[in-house]
């Protein structure tokens, strides 16, 4: 095996292409081919600085560190969206390409059956797998949807490069197997199950538990000011809720209080 190099890494994938028939799949795949070497170009990154993976559905490219990582991302935004509306303004509704992208950076290595190795590689993938980069592009109108890694977040994207606005990218945390994965999402978060919506200062976290709604009926809302509250019995609702919308101060009992023999 080398020894390990660093290097910007930029994931593409396509959207629901498992769901394509073998010849919507092979102009897919030179779409892709097509929209990656020309977003790469645009960007000042040549040929010989540049390795690539094809994975079927996505491509994995390992560039090396003298590229500009701000023209990188400034293209991502800008050409790519370009480019797919150019390319599925002339294609049939079963042959629009969308894509889910991820910039990222670390070290390396590749072994000697020509695979790389690396756990900063190992993140950037389950960052393009995310569930919330996957809601993400189901909203874009553009059809893009990227995230970057925290470390290019922190070298570049928060230092507000020109071209790489830092107030459109939000913080998102993920879970994986590999532990908390926090990295940074272009454009707006998501609601989806067990994600909320953040800013950068209060991420989201994909795979947390949702608020448990279920227990309060809707239009209740029930605010404790001070005094002792006990829950017991049933919840009276209906008609008989008398605490919808209200503030309720000093002690409050749902149920039976037992009282304290004084004497």
């Amino acid at each position: 095996m080398t020894d390990p190099v660093n290097r910007t890494i930029l994931l593409l994938d396509i959207e629901r292409y498992s769901d394509r028939d073998d010849v919507e799949q092979a102009y897919l795949r030179r779409m892709l081919y097509d929209i990656t070497d020309r977003t790469l170009t645009v960007a000042g990154v040549d040929e010989t600085s540049r390795q690539r993976a094809d994975r079927g559905d996505s491509v994995m490219e390992l560039i090396e560190a003298s590229s500009s990582v701000p023209a990188l991302l400034r293209t991502l935004l800008t050409e790519v969206p370009a480019q797919l509306r150019t390319v599925n303004r002339m294609t049939s509704s079963s042959a629009q390409i969308r894509l889910r992208g991820v910039l990222a950076s670390g070290y390396v290595a590749i072994d000697e059956r020509d695979g790389w190795v690396g756990s900063d590689l190992n993140h950037a993938c389950r960052l393009l797998d995310a569930t919330v980069l996957r809601a993400a592009l189901r909203e874009r109108g553009d059809g893009f949807a990227l995230c970057v890694s925290d470390s290019v977040y922190q070298g570049i994207v928060r230092h507000d490069h020109y071209g790489v606005p830092a107030a459109e990218f939000h913080r998102v945390e993920l879970d994986s197997k590999n532990g908390t994965l926090t990295a940074y999402l272009h454009g707006p978060v998501p609601r989806v199950p067990g994600t909320a919506a953040s800013g950068p200062a209060a991420p989201a976290r994909a795979g947390a538990a949702a608020p448990d709604t279920a227990s309060t009926p809707p239009g209740a809302s029930y605010h404790f000011s001070g005094g002792s509250q006990s829950f017991g019995g049933s919840l009276v609702n209906g008609d008989q809720n008398i605490l919808s919308g209200g503030t309720v101060t000093g002690d409050v009992v749902l149920g039976t209080k037992k009282t304290e023999d004084k004497t």
